[in-house]
C-alpha cells in the first residue's frame, strides 16, 4: 500500500501582507465569490485574528483550480505537530509538544462525506522521526534505556523508544525497554557511539532506516580499558568530553559525554527484519555523510523505496555545520542506493549533489514516482548563516540530472512541510508575503510549477486525501 502523506507546519512563517482571518462571524474572510467547498481532498490550514490561531481542516473538489475559504467550510480542531495521512483513509495529528507527550488525534471521511474525528486519543512519546510499516504509523526516538543496565558511574545506556499507532484498531503501544528487551542504541556501529533513526521505510516485510550517529553518551563516553585509557574517544579527542553540562535545546549537552560524532565521513542505513525492530543488520558507505536533513530534534528522512526497487539515500551533508573540524565532514551532499535484493549500496551508484546546485545543499526530500525526487534546497551554502530553504528541484535518478522549479511566485514565504503525491505529480502548499497562499502542482518531467487552488486562511500546513 503506498502512502501519501505530510508535515504540518511552513518552514517560513512569515506572513507580511497577508491579511488576518478570525473565526468570528463579522471577521470571516471576503472571498470575492469563493464557496464553501465539499471533497475529498482535505487541507490542514490556520486562520488567525487578534493573536490567536485556529486550525481547521477544509475540504476541496480539486487541487488544480478554484478557490476556498474557512468560512462555513472547516472542521476546526486542535491542531499537529505532523499531519499524516495513512494512505487515503485515516488522517492523523501527530503532536510533538517539546520534549513531552502530546495528544494525537485521527480522523476519517464519512459516508456523507464530511470529515469526522474518530473516538481515540492518544499520548504519543516524544519523537524525532516517523514512518508507515503495515498497519502502523511507527515515532522513534533516542533516550534513556534500561536503569538496570547503569554504569558505575550512574550514566544510563541509550536505546531506541518505540511507538505504534495502529490505525485500524485505533491503539496505541510503546516498545518494551528492559534490560533483557534494552533495544539498545549504544555501540550500534561498533564504534562506541549511540545513534538515533531517521526515516522508517518499509520494504517488503523489513524496515530500512538511517542510523544517524550523534557521538558518545555519557555511558558511552566513560567506558575504559584496562590501562584507564578510553575505550571509544578516538586519540587526540579527549578535549571534546564536555567537562559540564550546558547549551539549549536539541544542542543541550551533558557533562562527560563527547556530543556529535567522530566520523562524519559515513553513512549508515540499518536494515531490520521486521517491525519490531529486534534484529538488524548494519551496512556502511564512505561516499555521502549521514543521511538526515536537520532542524532541531528533528531528524527529516532521506531515504526512499522506488518504483525500480533501490532505496534511494540522500545526504545534504549537515555534518559540514559542525564547529570542530575534527567533526565536520569533507564529503558534499549527494545521493547513492541501495540495491533491496543483496541488501547492499550500489557500488556503481553515486551523485553529487551539491556540484549540480551550484554548491548549494537541500534540507529536505521526497520520492514523488518514477525516477523523480522532490527536493528543499537551500538559497546559499549550508554552512552560512541565515540560509533559508526557498527553493524546489526535481532530480531524475536515472539520469543524475537535477534541475530547480520554474513557475513558482517570486516572493514566497514558506512551503508546506510535505507535498501530496497523486498521478506522478507533486501538490505543495505554498506561501507568499503579497496574497493568500495556494496549491501548486509540481510536474516533475518538465520541473515546472503551476498554481492551483487558492486557500483564503493565513497558513497552509499542508494537503492529502480521504475516501
Amino acid at each position: 500500500m503506498k502512502k501519501n502523506y505530510f508535515f504540518a507546519g511552513l518552514l517560513a512563517t512569515a506572513m507580511t501582507g497577508m491579511s488576518l482571518i478570525s473565526c468570528s462571524d463579522d471577521d470571516r474572510p471576503k472571498t470575492g465569490g469563493s464557496e464553501a467547498s465539499k471533497g475529498n481532498y482535505v487541507i490542514a490550514a490556520t486562520v488567525s485574528a487578534s493573536g490567536h490561531d485556529t486550525p481547521v481542516l477544509l475540504t476541496a473538489e480539486s487541487l488544480e483550480s478554484g478557490e476556498i475559504t474557512a468560512a462555513g467550510n472547516g472542521l476546526v480542531n486542535e491542531g499537529a505537530t505532523y499531519w499524516v495521512f495513512y494512505g487515503n483513509k485515516y488522517l492523523y495529528a501527530l503532536n510533538y509538544n517539546q520534549g513531552n507527550a502530546g495528544t494525537t488525534q485521527s480522523f476519517i471521511m464519512n459516508a456523507n462525506g464530511e470529515l469526522e474525528k474518530r473516538s481515540q486519543e492518544y499520548n504519543v512519546n516524544r519523537f524525532t522521526t516517523y514512518g508507515y510499516c503495515d498497519q502502523f504509523i511507527m515515532t522513534a526516538s533516542t533516550g534513556d534505556g534500561p536503569t538496570e543496565l547503569n554504569d558505575a558511574n550512574g550514566y544510563t545506556p541509550q536505546s531506541f523508544l518505540i511507538s505504534y499507532l495502529d490505525v485500524e484498531k485505533q491503539t496505541y503501544t510503546k516498545n518494551s525497554v528492559t534490560k533483557d528487551t534494552p533495544f539498545l542504541a549504544e555501540n550500534f556501529l561498533e564504534n562506541g557511539e549511540y545513534v538515533t533513526l531517521a526515516g522508517i521505510e518499509q520494504v517488503g516485510s523489513k524496515v530500512y532506516a538511517a542510523a544517524i550517529p550523534m557521538g558518545l553518551s555519557q555511558y558511552g563516553c566513560m567506558q575504559k580499558n584496562e590501562d584507564g585509557s578510553y575505550k571509544w574517544v578516538l586519540p587526540g579527542n579527549e578535549d571534546l568530553i564536555k567537562a559540564e553540562s550546558g547549551g539549549q535545546g536539541s544542542s543541550a549537552y551533558e557533562k562527560d559525554e563527547l556530543q556529535w560524532t567522530q566520523y562524519p565521513n559515513e553513512c549508515h542505513i540499518a536494515i531490520f527484519a521486521d517491525w519490531t525492530l529486534k534484529s538488524h543488520k548494519v551496512i556502511t558507505t564512505d561516499k555521502i555523510s549521514y543521511a538526515a536533513g536537520r532542524n532541531r530534534s528533528q531528524y527529516y528522512q532521506m531515504n526512499w523505496l522506488a518504483d525500480d526497487g533501490y532505496v534511494y539515500v540522500f545526504s545534504p551533508s549537515y555534518a559540514k555545520t559542525m564547529a570542530d573540524a575534527r567533526q565536520r565532514t569533507t564529503l558534499p551532499a549527494g545521493v547513492v542506493r541501495i540495491n533491496t535484493k543483496t541488501e547492499e549500496f550500489d557500488a556503481g551508484y553515486y551523485y553529487n549533489l551539491e556540484e549540480k546546485a551550484n554548491g548549494h545543499s537541500f534540507m529536505r526530500s521526497w520520492y514523488i514516482s518514477g525516477s523523480y525526487f522532490l527536493l528543499l534546497m537551500y538559497d546559499r551554502d549550508i554552512t552560512e548563516a541565515g540560509k533559508v530553504a526557498n527553493q524546489l528541484a526535481i532530480f531524475n535518478a536515472s539520469t543524475g540530472a537535477l534541475t530547480y522549479v520554474n513557475g513558482l511566485p517570486s516572493d514566497v514565504s514558506g512551503f508546506g512541510s510535505t507535498p501530496y503525491m497523486e498521478n506522478g505529480k507533486a501538490y505543495m502548499a505554498v506561501t507568499t508575503s503579497s496574497g493568500y497562499p495556494s496549491i501548486y502542482k509540481v510536474d516533475p518531467a518538465n520541473a515546472t510549477a503551476a498554481r492551483g487552488l487558492v486557500v483564503n486562511v493565513t497558513q497552509l500546513n499542508g494537503v492529502g486525501k480521504l475516501e
